[in-house]
C-alpha cells in the first residue's frame, strides 16, 4: 500500500463552507505541508487543478526545490494544452526533479469552466480528444518523432529532445467513471483512479476497467482518493466529522449542489448521489461519510474512525485491488502528522527509502525529567 497526501491549492482551514478558521494559501504554508509529507514518509502528493486552484505546475515546481523524495502528481489537461508542450513540461520537471513526477490526466467535467478556458467539447468528445492526446504524448515524450493526423490533432514531426528520468515516461494516472473515460484509462493509464465510493461500487468499477485493459493487452494499478478523519477513538472521530461542517448551512449546500448539477462528470454525479444534497444519511457505508461532498466538488467522502477502524477500512479497499490511497484532511498540515502517527504503524505500507541510505530515529516525545526517554510506541522503532 502507498498513502499519498494532498496539497490544498484551492484553500484550507478547520471548517468547510466558511472563512472562519480558514488559512491563506501562501508558498511558506504549502512548503510546510510538502516538507511535512516528505519527512513523514508519504511517497507523493496530489496537486489539484482547475480555475479554483493556484496553478499546479507552478506550485509543484516551487515545492520540488524544498523537498527531497516527495513525488508530485500534477495534471495535464488535454484540450487546454497541446501534447508536445505537455510532454516538454513533463520531461523537464521529471529531469530537474530527478524523477519525482507523476502525471494526472484530467479532461475537465464542468462545461462552464471549460468554456471560460475556450474549450467547448462535449463529454464523449473530450475523451476522444484525450485518446488522441495521450497517443501523441506517450510517443513524443519517449523521444520519438510523431506525425499524427486525427479528428482533433494534426501533429507534424513532433518531438521532445530533452528526455525525462523515468522510463518510458512519468507514470500516467487517470480517473473517469463513464464508459468513455474507462476506455481511455484502459488504453493509456498506468494507474486508474476512483473517488471514495462504497466498496461494492469500487469493486464493480475495478472489474470493468480491468477487463477493458485486458482487451488491450494491458494491466493497470488502481488508486482511490479519500479524505481521512482519524482520531484516538471512534467517538472523537465522528465529533470531528460533524465539527468540520458545523458552519455549513442549507443555503450553502444548495448553492454548491447547483454548481455540481451543471457538470457532465459521471464521477461527480456518483459522488452527489451518495448524499443527495441532504444531511440526513451521510454515512453511506460503514465509516464512509459523505459530508465533505455537500460543499466540495470531486472527492466528497471521508473514512471516519479510530486508527484500527480506519486501517481496517483501508485494507478492505486494498483487498479489492487498490494499491494507492490519496488522502487528505483539514487542516492539511496537522492532519498529515495525525495520519502518519496514527495509521502508518498499522498498515503494510510501501515507504520511500531514506535519503542518505540510512534512517536514524531520534527519541519520540519529550524527554521525561530531563533524562528519561519515553518508551517507543508500536511501530516507532
Amino acid at each position: 500500500m502507498q498513502l499519498f497526501w494532498f496539497i490544498p491549492l484551492h484553500g484550507d482551514g478547520h471548517y468547510l463552507g466558511t472563512a472562519t478558521g480558514g488559512r491563506q494559501i501562501t508558498l511558506p504554508y504549502l512548503r510546510q505541508i510538502a516538507q511535512a509529507a516528505d519527512q513523514l514518509g508519504f511517497p507523493g502528493v496530489l496537486l489539484p487543478t482547475g480555475r479554483s486552484c493556484h496553478d499546479a505546475w507552478v506550485a509543484a515546481s516551487m515545492l520540488a526545490a524544498s523537498t527531497e523524495r516527495l513525488k508530485f502528481l500534477v495534471a495535464i489537461r488535454p484540450g487546454l494544452m497541446s501534447p508536445g508542450v505537455a510532454a516538454r513540461m513533463a520531461a523537464t520537471f521529471d529531469r530537474l526533479s530527478n524523477g519525482r513526477l507523476l502525471i494526472n490526466v484530467v479532461t475537465g467535467g464542468d462545461p462552464v469552466e471549460n468554456a471560460g478556458d475556450g474549450f467547448h467539447l462535449g463529454h464523449d468528445e473530450r475523451y476522444s480528444l484525450t485518446d488522441e492526446f495521450l497517443t501523441i504524448w506517450r510517443e513524443v515524450i519517449q523521444g520519438k518523432r510523431s506525425s499524427f493526423q486525427g479528428e482533433f490533432f494534426d501533429i507534424r514531426d513532433g518531438n521532445v529532445i530533452h528526455r525525462g528520468v523515468q522510463a518510458p515516461y512519468p507514470p500516467l494516472w487517470f480517473g473517469g467513471s463513464s464508459p468513455a473515460g474507462q476506455e481511455v484509462g484502459a488504453r493509456h493509464a498506468d494507474t486508474y483512479l476512483t473517488w471514495g465510493e462504497p466498496p461494492d461500487q469500487v469493486r464493480e468499477k475495478i472489474a470493468v476497467v480491468r477487463e477493458k485493459a485486458l482487451r488491450h493487452g494491458r494491466s493497470l494499478e488502481f488508486g482511490v482518493r479519500l479524505h481521512i478523519i482519524v482520531r484516538e477513538t471512534n467517538e472523537k472521530a465522528w465529533e470531528a466529522a460533524e465539527d468540520l461542517i458545523r458552519h455549513v448551512d442549507d443555503a450553502t449546500i444548495a448553492s454548491a449542489q447547483e454548481v455540481y448539477s451543471r457538470m457532465d462528470s459521471v464521477g461527480q454525479s456518483r459522488m452527489t448521489q451518495l448524499h443527495g444534497g441532504s444531511r440526513s444519511a451521510l454515512e453511506v457505508s460503514p465509516n464512509l461519510w459523505s459530508g465533505v461532498g455537500l460543499v466540495r466538488g470531486g472527492a466528497g467522502t471521508a473514512l471516519v474512525g479510530d486508527p484500527e477502524t480506519v486501517a481496517r477500512r483501508l485494507e478492505e479497499y486494498a483487498t479489492l485491488g487498490i494499491q494507492h490511497f490519496i488522502l487528505s484532511g483539514y487542516p492539511h498540515l496537522e492532519e498529515a502528522y495525525r495520519v502518519a502517527e496514527l495509521l502508518f504503524p498499522l498498515l503494510p505500507l510501501q515507504l520511500p527509502d531514506p535519503v542518505d541510505g540510512q534512517l536514524v530515529l531520534a527519541p519520540f516525545g519529550e524527554i521525561i525529567a530531563n533524562e528519561k526517554v519515553p518508551a517507543a510506541a508500536k511501530g516507532q522503532g
